[in-house]
């Protein structure tokens, strides 16, 4: 149904006559009759009785009315919301992250977002890093928070911070590890724990192997969560990104909790943790508010290399 024909019909029914109504919409007599004309054959029905005293509506044309007042709401409601989406602070996005970032920069930074930014919801996607990135690019997520992206022409990279995938043990780790040698022979006997999923932590052990260090006792684990708690155990050597290790508890200052380097000559693997959105997207006020404390936030977590 045409739009202008239902403002014609609603400013008909409204002043209950067609004189008004073209004098109030400014147009002529004869538009608002050949409209109404047209909307009655639409629709299969007359909606209008023209009388000596004015013009009624016929049962089907208060129908009608019910309907139209409801879309003209829903239109005011809309316009509405949109401005507000444009120029003020209120706005719904979704944040993709990596999954040890989902569970370990996330917490912090929500917990500081959201009492400022009662308006703004955060919808959350956990996944590894290059599939956030396909989301992205498929428009599926507004911002990405990733390690390692690779480069894309209608990618916006921001560098946050960096970080190091490292071979750590816990504080209840007894054996002797103070020289290279006794590192060496403490990570040879194992259990090396480390995530089989997190790539970057097997390329770890991958440069350990090349440079002959390598052991037949592995434990692998689901999750770096469960890499955590074993070598918070002292069950053995793990492989961790140090924002992992210093997660919670630990003083803001550390960089790797209540875990420490098994030894400071051993080979790290650099992670580089972005901000990644489409470019060329429409930026509303809550948009850029939700982008800018990222990247502050982010940004402020210098310590882990």
């Amino acid at each position: 149904m045409d739009l202008q024909a239902l403002r014609y019909f609603r400013a008909i029914a409204e002043g209950q006559s067609f004189t008004k109504a073209a004098k109030a919409l400014g147009v002529s007599q004869p538009t608002l009759s050949i409209a109404m004309q047209n909307l009655e054959a639409r629709l299969g029905t007359t909606l209008f009785l023209r009388e000596r005293n004015g013009t009624t509506l016929t049962t089907t044309g208060q129908a009608l009315q019910r309907h139209v007042d409801r879309i003209f709401a829903e239109i005011v409601e809309a316009e509405a919301h949109v401005r507000a989406l444009e120029s003020g602070d209120a706005g719904s996005f979704v944040v993709g992250c990596h999954e040890s970032l989902g569970a370990y920069f996330l917490p912090g930074f929500l917990a500081e977002f959201f009492p400022t930014h009662p308006n703004i919801e955060v919808l959350l996607a956990n996944a590894p890093s290059a599939e956030v990135r396909e989301r992205v690019l498929a428009r599926e997520i507004h911002f990405g928070i990733v390690v390692n992206p690779a480069p894309h022409p209608d990618l916006v990279l921001l560098d946050l911070f960096d970080d190091a995938i490292d071979v750590l043990v816990g504080e209840p780790f007894t054996a002797p590890h103070s020289t290279v040698a006794e590192a060496e022979a403490a990570f040879r006997r194992g259990p090396v724990i480390y995530a089989g999923r997190v790539s970057e932590g097997v390329s770890l052990l991958d440069d350990f192997a090349r440079l002959g260090l390598a052991t037949d006792r592995k434990l692998v684990c689901g999750d770096l969560e469960q890499v955590k708690s074993l070598g918070l155990a002292g069950l053995g050597p793990t492989v961790l990104p140090r924002r992992v290790a210093a997660y919670g508890g630990a003083p803001p200052t550390a960089v790797y909790g209540a875990f420490r380097r098994l030894h400071p000559s051993f080979p790290i693997f650099h992670d580089r943790i972005c901000l990644l959105y489409r470019a060329g997207v429409h930026k509303t006020r809550a948009w850029t508010a939700l982008k800018e404390a990222l990247v502050t936030y982010g940004r402020a977590l210098d310590r882990f290399t």
